[in-house]
């Protein structure tokens, strides 16, 4: 009986191809961050052999794969599969990717084609398929929004709602979908919610004290009512969340601020009233589901005959 012997390669991360790295870091993402994302989803598939695609194909054996879209959507983390595949199979492989990211593709569509050896593009195959479904959805998702708001001056924004440890890529989805970034973290802008304004004695005080404390950090604050509006309006206050406002109070709220702030709405938004939303003049509707809702674009790989 034949023994099939297969390792994976196991690529570091200084051979990856600079253009690869390269186009990682043009879309904002860290391209050291990204292969070390890799390596961690590689080793919770792989603690020890792939005991069926090893015992099952000779090592020898090579095949050409296609990334194919088995619906419509809008494609994100192309370029995240192919550090995937280059980390198992080596730089000893032909990959090509006919579209890039963020490009809307159609039903049967061929996103990326791989060459190299059969039983390690199996290996490879769930885990490089784990993130291009993954961010494709929040990706196609945040492009149905995008759509929706088409005409407004309205964008629509991410969250923090995200898969632990998949922020940065989460986000990357979303710019793909052509939606806007909210904050990355907690360091990095303050947003005041209720229970800071609760702690703190009220919206003012609340922004105060931040300001006061970190002058150079940019400030949201979140408002259920009017009235705070009003007390930020008169500290000039340059940025408020308008939470679980109805369309008439949105409305008056813009007519409130004037201008004098840029306002956001939030808070249990649906893609069916994106543009009545849009419509009250609101600069951005932050939308959670982007990231924690959106179903997986189903893409698959089919091995050539």
């Amino acid at each position: 009986m034949t023994e099939y012997v297969a390792a994976i390669v196991a690529l570091p991360f200084d051979q990856l191809p600079a253009v690869l790295a390269d186009e990682l870091a043009q879309a904002g993402l860290e391209p050291r961050q990204v292969y070390d994302d890799v390596v961690a989803a590689v080793a919770e598939d792989l603690p020890g052999d792939d005991v069926t695609s090893w015992a099952t194909i000779p090592a020898a054996d090579v095949a050409t794969a296609d990334f194919i879209a088995r619906e419509g959507g809008t494609v994100a983390g192309l370029a995240i599969a192919e550090v995937v595949f280059r980390y198992v199979l080596g730089n000893d492989i032909t990959i090509e990717r006919p579209v890039r990211d963020g490009t809307t593709v159609a039903k049967d569509e061929v996103l990326l084609t791989v060459i190299g050896p059969t039983a390690l593009l199996l290996t490879a195959e769930r885990t490089a398929l784990n993130f291009t479904c993954h961010l494709s959805g929040v990706a196609t998702l945040t492009a149905a929004w995008a759509a929706a708001l088409a005409g407004t001056p309205a964008r629509v924004r991410d969250t923090r709602k995200t898969i632990p440890g998949y922020r940065d890529l989460d986000k990357y989805a979303v710019r793909c979908g052509g939606g806007l970034n909210h904050r990355h973290d907690l360091s990095d802008e303050a947003l005041v919610k209720d229970n800071h304004v609760l702690a703190a004695g009220g919206v003012v005080a609340a922004y105060q004290l931040i300001q006061k404390r970190y002058p150079d950090v940019p400030i949201q604050v979140e408002v259920t009512t009017l009235d705070q509006l009003r007390e930020l309006l008169d500290i000039g206050a340059p940025d408020v969340l308008l939470d679980n406002m109805t369309d008439d109070q949105l409305r008056e709220a813009v007519a409130l601020a004037a201008g004098r702030t840029r306002l956001e709405a939030s808070g249990g938004l649906t893609l069916d009233r994106a543009a009545e939303v849009a419509a009250t003049g609101v600069d951005t509707i932050a939308v959670g589901e982007l990231t924690h809702s959106a179903k997986v674009l189903d893409i698959a790989m089919d091995l050539r005959p």
